[in-house]
């Protein structure tokens, strides 16, 4: 367990030009409980039994990689049909690197005991003689490189031999092997909430990177997240997006001159009867009214329950959008089509859907997946560069609450971000979209874990609400809001003064304030107290502890006061 078998596992995925499938997934996926609820319920020795059936499924299927549960080996017959059908690859990892990998994980159901080193020691003693008896590939993953996991990978399965396991040194090039196994395995469990560290570029940053696919793995609501250059001309992606002839494509006043019409012209070549809707842009249009103008449209044109509503735009457009379909006839399809770095990276990903109050932003709104999210990179080309800076905050909030490393990668590549490089923005938006997918996987309705996504959202809010809705750009109050939670991160002993002045430094350098205006300590802390993350009427924040891992705490009056104070001034 924790080995990162699911990351690096859907990057072998793509070299090899297959598709990722998790055992543990699937069978969330056809019994609709979790694997905790399953363990809890049958019992191991029954849970083994059906993970043996439904790896019996899978191995049949050509071109995948599969990874199995860590404990799949335990049974003979999962061990007989994984030697058979694949080539093995076990990813060992030492136990201290296990147990801080799922030192947060409540999803385990076998680690839920007073003292896990134990039972990881026990777990260990137990499984690697099983592992080494099937695996044909061993490496460790004691280097946190995905890459160079992959690439040891790689080499191995192509049979050279120069290229041993566990070397100290980084490859340089191997070639993806043209005639290669039709199935791949991965032999341990994943660690959701200790994703593991993202590559370097293989590419030269400025080439223009190839599309890619990712998906949300949520059952039978789950969807793929396509990016790449020029999506929007690809009539064959949009259209297969599509559950009817009737589309009707939510736009604002800024995007429609620059892409509806590509759109349109791809959709009425598929055949597609259109309605277009054109909303006012800006955050102080996410309201009732302009909700009411999508409806009005709907029923004017006689929409029905077939038509797929196409969201064409940034984090406004899309929200508004999602609403809508959530709503209309009681639930339509949707189709995300962000065309902003904030949207791409965040908003468009996961199913949250809203309009603003005068009270609070979001309060008003619904959990809706949409059936696809198709990101055009080329799009950010058109993108304002204050509206860049926004969505980059987006993008180190990643960094900053569950990977380090790609903070790392972040803080060394802002200039290529900033320069709109568009291997570093494909880079960024992946490993966004990897990071919130699993996210949203885990805890789809924000029960828990999701909630961390919204670190620096509570004083963001806040910042939006105070001054006024559009002001700032939802990203700009985002990027303060995230100065702002690591001073009280700091000031609290969750992280020292290093860790805060690194990110404050991150966020300014992507052209977003950080200092926030000085709305007085009273309607600070009244605005805050309109948020969906409190629980009677006390606030919660998302705060860092380290850096590279989120909590969901409450605070003291007086130290929070101290945060306002000093970061914030007048305007």
């Amino acid at each position: 367990m924790g080995s990162g078998k699911t990351t690096v596992g859907r990057t072998l995925a793509r070299k090899l030009n297959k598709r990722f499938i998790d055992s543990d997934h699937e069978i969330e996926a056809r019994t609709g409980a979790s694997i905790s609820l399953i363990f809890e319920i049958e019992g191991e020795e029954s849970f083994r039994q059906r993970e043996a059936e439904v790896i019996k499924d899978l191995v049949m299927r050509s071109d995948i990689v599969l990874a199995t549960g860590g404990g799949a080996i335990l049974h003979p017959r999962s061990r007989e049909l994984l030697a058979a059908h694949g080539t093995v690859v076990y990813l060992r990892a030492s136990v201290n690197s296990i147990l801080q990998r799922t030192a947060h994980d409540r999803s385990r159901p076998l680690l839920q005991t007073e003292d896990p080193r134990q039972r990881i020691e026990e777990l260990a003693r137990q499984r690697d003689p099983l592992y080494n008896e099937i695996a044909d590939i061993v490496v460790d993953t004691g280097r946190p490189n995905v890459q160079f996991l992959v690439q040891t990978i790689l080499a191995q399965l192509e049979g050279d031999a120069s290229m041993a396991p566990a070397v100290d040194i980084q490859p340089d090039g191997v070639a993806v092997p043209s005639l290669l196994p039709s199935s791949t395995t991965l032999s341990m469990a994943n660690a959701p909430f200790s994703l593991s560290p993202t590559p370097l570029f293989s590419t030269s940053p400025t080439a223009q990177p190839a599309a890619i696919t990712l998906q949300v793995e949520l059952g039978e609501r789950g969807y793929p997240i396509a990016i790449g250059p020029n999506l929007l001309d690809d009539t064959a992606l949009v259209t297969s997006q599509l559950a009817g002839e009737r589309v009707a494509i939510v736009t604002n006043t800024v995007v429609a001159p620059l892409y509806l019409a590509r759109l349109t012209a791809s959709l009425l070549a598929a055949g597609k009867k259109i309605t277009t809707i054109v909303l006012p842009d800006g955050e102080e249009e996410k309201n009732w009214s302009s909700l009411m103008l999508i409806f009005d449209a709907l029923l004017a044109d006689k929409c029905d329950r077939k038509t797929t509503i196409v969201a064409l735009g940034g984090g406004v457009v899309g929200d508004m959008a999602g609403f809508a379909a959530a709503t209309y006839m009681r639930g339509v399809p949707l189709v995300q089509i962000p065309t902003t770095l904030l949207a791409q990276v965040d908003s468009s990903v996961g199913g949250k859907t809203g309009i603003n109050h005068p009270l609070g932003k979001n309060m008003i709104g619904a959990f809706y997946q949409p059936r696809a999210v198709i990101a055009d990179t080329a799009t950010l080309a058109t993108l304002p560069l204050r509206e860049l800076s926004a969505g980059l905050a987006e993008v180190i909030k990643h960094g900053a609450i569950i990977d380090t490393v790609f903070f790392d990668w972040i803080e060394g590549n802002i200039a290529a971000l900033m320069a709109r490089e568009p291997a570093a923005l494909a880079h960024a938006i992946q490993r966004s979209c990897e990071i919130k997918a699993d996210i949203v996987r885990q805890d789809e309705r924000e029960s828990g874990l999701r909630a961390i996504l919204n670190f620096g959202h509570t004083f963001a809010h806040a910042i939006e609400a105070g001054l006024g809705f559009g002001t700032w750009l939802h990203g700009e109050a985002v990027g303060c809001g995230m100065v702002m939670a690591a001073d009280l991160s700091c000031r609290l002993g969750f992280i020292d003064a290093h860790a805060r002045d690194r990110l404050t430094a991150l966020v300014k350098a992507s052209g977003l304030p950080v200092v926030a205006p000085d709305l007085g300590g009273g309607t600070w802390l009244e605005l805050m107290q309109v948020d969906k993350k409190n629980e009677g009427g006390t606030i919660k924040f998302i705060l860092l502890r380290p850096l590279g891992t989120a909590l969901i705490t409450t605070v003291p009056e007086d130290i929070l006061m101290q945060t306002l104070s000093a970061c914030s001034r007048p305007q």
